[in-house]
């Protein structure tokens, strides 16, 4: 593909270096690998798109005059479709920034060449170390959590999720929100965007909690009827409590298998103490439940 913007007086050969097509059999080590060392914009776009061919060339100047610290990779997604898939590409043309292996930021559509240079300066900066976006939005959604803004922390995850669509910490942020908001069937789209291997509290507890509602009975009537009938019911104890955690009655479900480990704990095999620790898990770690819960548990055995 013929280079477009090279400035006077820089060598063919540097351009070379700064600039390249890339295809999804190359993307790794084009992209991912290669951000390691320096910050790569991709660029994806196609022949047919009249956007593309505006930005392109501003892109190239840019990265030129970048002098080295970013580099330029392009992808023609009609012939290489695959990654920019994965990055949930919508509209061309999509520019994504990589630093460290991971897309940190990125856009949609033309832009100015000043602002198409303003991007590239930012990212330049970024091949230094310091938070990216994507870490940036993440501490914005913490503190929207702490402020009790879930709407705020739900739009900052979304935003971390356009620019890392596989982050860990942003799917288990997004899950979580709804699973708390009883929204199960959501949670559950969000959790297939993270792999088998993908490690996140948040993760682990939605997945605690979806398993916990998909094996709890409907109604706790029955079973609160039988646990006050006979106290050493246990079946029905721990039925109560599968009730009890999925509607969201969290305390008073650790209250009843606490209450059923007391009365034995090594009954079918220590059940009550193995579902104890699932809702625990539903429950957050570091949330009151589960402290309260440890607490409780600790008590007992150790008593």
């Amino acid at each position: 593909m013929t280079l477009i913007g090279e400035t006077q007086g820089q060598p063919a050969a540097s351009a070379a270096d700064l600039i390249k097509d890339a295809t999804d059999q190359s993307f790794m080590a084009d992209v991912v690998e290669a951000s390691k060392d320096v910050p790569v914009i991709v660029d994806f776009w196609a022949t047919w798109c009249g956007p593309c061919r505006q930005l392109g060339p501003a892109l190239e100047k840019a990265v030129l005059a970048a002098k080295g610290a970013v580099k330029l990779v392009k992808v023609d997604i009609d012939k290489n479709p695959a990654y920019a898939g994965q990055l949930r590409v919508q509209s061309i043309p999509a520019v994504f920034a990589f630093v460290d292996g991971r897309p940190v930021d990125g856009f949609m559509g033309a832009l100015p060449d000043s602002q198409v240079k303003a991007f590239i300066d930012r990212i330049a900066k970024q091949g230094g170390g310091g938070a990216s976006p994507v870490d940036e939005l993440l501490a914005m959604a913490k503190e929207s959590l702490e402020l009790g803004d879930a709407g705020g922390a739900a739009q900052a995850y979304a935003q971390a999720l356009q620019m890392d669509p596989a982050n860990a910490k942003a799917i288990g942020g997004m899950a979580r929100l709804y699973q708390q908001a009883g929204d199960l069937e959501r949670a559950a789209e969000v959790l297939e965007m993270a792999g088998p291997e993908a490690k996140d509290p948040d993760i682990d507890a939605v997945r605690a909690a979806l398993a916990l509602a998909a094996e709890a009975p409907s109604e706790t009537a029955e079973f609160e009827a039988r646990v006050a009938a006979d106290p050493d019911d246990h079946e029905a104890r721990l039925e109560l409590a599968k009730a009890l955690a999925a509607g969201g009655k969290m305390h008073e479900a650790v209250d009843q298998l606490i209450e059923s480990i007391r009365r034995d704990r090594a009954w079918n095999d220590e059940a009550a103490r193995k579902q104890l620790l699932t809702v625990l898990e539903a429950a957050g770690a570091m949330s009151d439940v589960a402290k309260q819960g440890r607490r409780k548990l600790s008590a007992i055995l150790f008593s």
